[in-house]
């Protein structure tokens, strides 16, 4: 295979890269104006709260499935093919509105088009990576790609999808499907083939069923893949359930008003943007062990302070870190993930893993409230820093160095394994 032996980011990750930033702006203009244009319909707490579940839905519903999608077909055309259905979806929407014809159900409709394409998107992208850059520079292209995400979906489009939203309720819903139809034209410019190397069985293909029962077995098998996942999944139960809330611990804890509580994530998001600029020289300084093992003990810091602390600015900084934080782990989980999955086994490996994030995602969103409720305001922060720090002893050993390292260090897949990507 062509193309992946140097060192360096060359062309194909650069428009692989521009192609998910304009796609991350416009899914983050839409997902800022979805709710507002279903507020602007009804002030039913329900309905308004319904767009938040369905775009949740579909990470549960098609994250294995699009795994193994992934897995069988070219995951180049295929994200070309669903960056242009969700061009389509979205611009029904946005002759809708226009026309005055939009209704509810017609924003659900799309939204749940638009989130299940993003599901099988962003796994055939994480798929294709390891043939797009050199292994040694994983960590760096997905420090860029995790950035491009959090500028342009995380300090970007919110305020630019509000201002637009004001303009005219189309406008946000149109700009996200050029967007999606730029993505398309620039990933359809990345040269090469980037099919999996798997044929089919002799027997014929196997069920959807069979081959995500295989992706799933061959992660549990891997003590550090399947300790990473079940962590990410687990730390992303009491991280959601403690945002879930976060607005009520800034405006009655804090005093801040919808101002300060907008600028507790815009420091969230600085230090995501730092940490995915530095990150890749960061890991290599201080290596992916420590970088795991402290990004552990600033999650419990992250709970502890936002339990503890009445300071807006303790908590300002705590987020700051955690963004760092986030940013580095996401690297390296991804990275080492790629690292060590065979090519044929990338899109199922890599959907079990959004799927039981998601999973945490959802539970979390779902326990936040009835804790807070039950036990008091700052209950999910306590019960986020007790499972931190029990979670950090208990896996502790597991990210040794030379368990990481013996990782880094295995060779790449054999030719014959690997997605081609001839130009």
């Amino acid at each position: 295979m062509t193309g992946t032996t140097g060192e360096r980011l060359d062309g194909r990750f650069a428009r692989l890269w521009a192609a998910s930033t304009m796609s991350a702006l416009g899914s983050g203009m839409a997902t800022v104006a979805a709710p507002l244009f279903v507020a602007a319909k009804t002030d039913d707490p329900l309905t308004v709260s319904a767009a938040s579940a369905v775009a949740w839905l579909p990470w549960l519903l098609f994250a294995l499935p699009g795994g193994v999608l992934a897995d069988r077909v070219d995951r180049r055309r295929l994200m070309v093919a669903i960056d242009w259905v969700r061009v389509v979806a979205l611009a029904v929407l946005t002759a809708a509105i226009v026309t005055g014809r939009a209704g509810v159900a017609l924003l659900y409709a799309v939204l749940f088009v638009v989130n299940t394409g993003e599901v099988v998107f962003r796994t055939a992208a994480q798929a294709m990576l390891p043939a797009v850059v050199p292994r040694a520079r994983l960590e760096r292209a997905n420090g860029w790609l995790g950035g491009g995400t959090t500028l342009a979906q995380g300090m970007i489009a919110g305020p630019l999808g509000g201002f637009l939203f004001v303009l005219a309720a189309s406008i946000p819903f149109g700009v996200n499907a050029a967007t999606y139809a730029l993505s398309a034209v620039l990933i359809g410019l990345v040269a090469g083939s980037y099919r999996a190397g798997s044929g089919p069985e002799p027997g014929g293909r196997r069920s959807a069923r069979a081959e995500v029962v295989e992706g799933f077995r061959w992660l549990m098998s891997q003590r550090l893949l399947r300790t990473m996942t079940l962590l990410i999944g687990l730390l992303n139960v009491t991280l959601t359930a403690a945002i879930a809330v976060l607005v009520l611990l800034a405006t009655q804890r804090l005093g801040l008003g919808s101002v300060g509580y907008g600028v507790l994530f815009t420091c969230m998001a600085v230090g995501g943007l730092l940490g995915s600029v530095v990150g890749d020289r960061l890991v290599a300084r201080i290596t992916a062990t420590w970088t795991i093992r402290i990004g552990l003990l600033i999650e419990a810091g992250l709970h502890l302070a936002l339990a503890a602390s009445r300071s807006a600015v303790v908590i300002a900084v705590a987020l700051f870190a955690f963004g760092v934080h986030g940013a580095l782990w996401n690297m390296v989980s991804n990275s080492m993930r790629q690292r060590l999955t065979p090519a044929a086994l990338q899109g199922r490996v890599g959907s079990t893993t959004l799927f039981i994030a998601a999973g945490g995602n959802c539970l979390g969103a779902l326990l936040g409230g009835v804790v807070a409720a039950r036990f008091g305001l700052t209950a999910p922060y306590w019960v986020g820093f007790v499972v931190a720090v029990a979670v950090t002893a208990v896996t502790w050993r597991v990210f040794d160095r030379s368990t990481v390292a013996a990782a880094y260090a295995d060779p790449a897949p054999a030719p014959d394994d690997r997605p081609a990507a001839v130009a």
